[in-house]
């Protein structure tokens, strides 16, 4: 299941090589939520890291993004969960026409029936 985020660009990091064959880049989305802005980390991985080439700090922008979540143990055998917000595809917005849409809670903007992650089909 595919969501959508509206926001502004706040922070954009390198590009991180964590193992050989898996690398990841990730930035920070300001989404207005009412007198508290909240700011979202998303993540790049692979080949889809250049995505964040063509943007800069302060871009208003629309992620479309899938949830992911692990868990994992520590040393010492307590469980812990790990939740990421992978982005799937990046579009800037002109004049914020569609924050207008948006609703007034970010990260739930709206789920699709769109193709699983790994399908060919996803438009980028």
């Amino acid at each position: 299941m595919l969501y959508e985020a509206f926001g502004k660009l706040h922070a954009l990091f390198d590009e991180q090589q964590i193992t050989e064959k898996f690398r990841k880049r990730e930035f920070v989305v300001e989404i207005e939520d009412g007198n508290y802005p909240q700011f979202v980390k998303f993540q790049l991985t692979q080949d889809k890291c250049s995505a964040l080439n063509s943007f800069q700090k302060g871009d208003k922008i629309k992620v479309v993004f899938g949830l992911s979540g692990r868990e994992g143990k520590t040393r010492d055998g307590n469980t812990v969960y790990f939740t990421n917000l992978g982005a799937w595809k990046l579009e800037k917005i002109d004049g914020g026409a569609p924050a207008a849409s948006a609703p007034s809670r970010s990260a739930a903007a709206s789920s699709s029936d769109a193709p699983a992650p790994d399908d060919d089909d996803i438009p980028f």
